[in-house]
């Protein structure tokens, strides 16, 4: 089968100057979509994991024998009881308190429990504010879950600019192509080429272009990612420690860049057809 040659090419400073750019706008998309879906997988994750959980507070020693009633009274409900020792407690505040300090006769007793189904937290607590606090993980997480959650629209919101951004550029990179190489446009036109054959000469060129730029920006960015996850889970700091890209998401990645070559030969169509109609 005969190959088919273009009409006409790009010169070399066009052809990198345009692989360049795009090349930077795809990384810094794939960047913020790929940060995006970490976050909302943390939080996602985060959510299921300590939705079963909740601490039971018992500043009063008197209400201790009703609290552990009521907890065997729901065995059925419930997958395990912790105690968490003073301890336990001292250790974990001792960061904000004098080394001399003694808490142990202001501490109070402490329960951790985590039940079958989420849905029977609700019923737990009902039964055991009357005598003590009862403070659910995720009510006590939702500060941290919902910084997340306005993360995950930030970077959606950068995502959309950045689009924006490469649909913009693409279309004023085609325009000035198009202008430049007006000498061959009208030559092909007075040959008895037609708008659209031409608008698919400036298509192959972009669409190689496009190619080469999206998958550079695609190959810098994926270590990029994972370094920022590594770096995360290193820190052992709450909602950080839980980012994480699933099989889906690093596909979904890979289908950004796809429609970004895609979007690209479109918006070139545009542009051409826009010019060549003198429009």
């Amino acid at each position: 089968m005969k190959k088919k040659t273009l009409v006409f090419s790009l010169i070399r400073e066009q052809s990198i100057f345009m692989t360049v750019v795009i090349s930077i706008l795809t990384f810094l998309a794939i960047l913020a979509f790929g940060i995006a879906l970490s976050i909302k997988n943390g939080v996602t994750s985060w959510n299921s994991q300590w939705d079963k959980y909740a601490t039971i507070q018992i500043t009063n020693s008197d209400n201790t024998k009703f609290i552990k009633k009521v907890l065997d009274s729901n065995v059925d409900k419930i997958e395990s009881v912790r105690e968490i020792t003073k301890s336990e407690m001292e250790h974990i505040i001792q960061p904000w308190i004098s080394s001399n300090a003694n808490l142990s006769n202001y501490l109070p007793e402490m329960f951790e429990i985590r039940v079958k189904d989420s849905k029977d937290i609700e019923t737990l607590k009902q039964q055991i504010t009357t005598k003590a606090k009862f403070l659910t993980h995720t009510s006590a997480l939702t500060p941290s879950m919902s910084a997340g959650w306005k993360l995950v629209t930030i970077t959606s919101f950068v995502l959309i600019l950045l689009l924006l951004s490469i649909c913009v550029c693409i279309s004023y990179i085609s325009r000035n192509i198009a202008m430049l190489h007006k000498h061959e446009l009208e030559i092909l036109n007075q040959v008895g080429a037609t708008d659209n054959f031409i608008a698919k000469q400036m298509q192959i060129i972009v669409a190689k272009i496009s190619t080469l730029a999206c998958f550079i920006g695609l190959l810098v960015a994926c270590p990029i990612l994972m370094l920022i996850m590594s770096t995360a889970h290193s820190a052992r700091v709450g909602l950080l420690a839980t980012l994480y890209l699933s099989g889906n998401s690093w596909l979904a990645l890979f289908l950004l860049t796809i429609a970004i070559i895609v979007f690209s030969v479109y918006i070139t169509k545009k542009t051409t057809l826009k010019i060549l109609s003198g429009k």
